[in-house]
């Protein structure tokens, strides 16, 4: 077993949201630092919508978790963080893995964390093994499916890679979430994953979301804004999806929920587009 560091003493006290995933040291255009990943905005959007909120993630030293100020976070000491550089073009996102962490192990997570009401898998480069999940059975799976569907050359240049355990797996998971960009664009490919998946949802950056569940599949818009920083809204379009649905029961109204959400957010940079009260109390859903 890995020692653990844990941040908030929250190691010993159970949490209503479970993230398995990535906190990622992201290189900025401007060429700085920032935290970024799934479980830093899945898990900030969660906080912003009431829930007590655990993250397990690998980690190298200096990472600094102040942006994560309310959120217990348990660290599995990793050489490196995972790295990644973002580059927007006008053909869309160039993306460069620098530095990859430890693969996540089931027990990094803390006992008193196991009784999750909802627990979200979060990979990003192919580091949280999918066959967890069957340590939470009565919990609600969340799956962001992004980091499965992930190869890299030799630059570290991201491109889409097949996930061979899809078809395992998606029956088992009660709602997966994921961007049109992960699959460069190839609906083929996803509506056999609807085939297999509860619920299955594809996020379209300014095209709003299509959802794929109870046999049917609709599409939903998305406000037009100005779009200061996409990084994380589709992680945070993931956060507020599975809290909603797992409250509400309907994916249709959740999706209207996270898409509102989602749509603030990219109208300012990082963790800022976190949304307000006022924003979470008008979303629709």
């Amino acid at each position: 077993m890995n020692s653990l560091s844990a941040r908030v003493g929250s190691k010993e006290h159970p949490v209503d949201y479970l993230l398995l995933g990535t906190i990622s040291q992201d290189i900025t255009q401007s060429g700085e630092r920032a935290l970024g990943g799934t479980a830093t905005f899945s898990g900030c959007m969660a906080h912003a919508l009431g829930m007590g909120v655990g993250i397990v993630a690998a980690l190298g030293p200096g990472v600094d978790l102040s942006p994560l100020e309310g959120i217990a976070v348990a660290s599995q000491p990793s050489p490196v963080s995972t790295t990644y550089e973002n580059r927007y073009t006008p053909s869309g996102r160039v993306q460069y893995l620098r530095q990859r962490a430890d693969r996540l192990c089931f027990e990094s997570v803390p006992a008193h964390w196991l009784a999750a009401p909802l627990v979200h898998l979060g990979p990003l480069a192919d580091d949280v093994d999918p066959a967890v999940i069957a340590h939470f059975p009565a919990a609600f799976i969340g799956i962001t499916a992004q980091g499965w569907l992930r190869q890299w050359d030799d630059s570290g240049r991201v491109s889409w890679a097949d996930w061979p355990q899809a078809r395992q797996m998606l029956p088992q998971v009660d709602a997966a979430v994921l961007s049109i960009e992960d699959v460069d664009g190839d609906w083929a490919y996803l509506e056999k994953w609807a085939s297999w998946a509860r619920v299955l949802v594809v996020t379209q950056a300014e095209k709003g979301a299509t959802v794929y569940a109870r046999s049917e599949k609709r599409q939903f818009p998305a406000p037009s804004v100005r779009v200061v920083d996409p990084t994380g809204a589709g992680d945070l379009f993931a956060g507020a999806f599975f809290v909603r649905y797992r409250q509400s029961g309907n994916p249709w109204s959740a999706a209207r929920f996270a898409i509102s959400l989602a749509s603030a957010s990219v109208t300012r940079p990082g963790l800022a587009g976190l949304p307000t009260r006022a924003e979470i109390a008008a979303a629709p859903g």
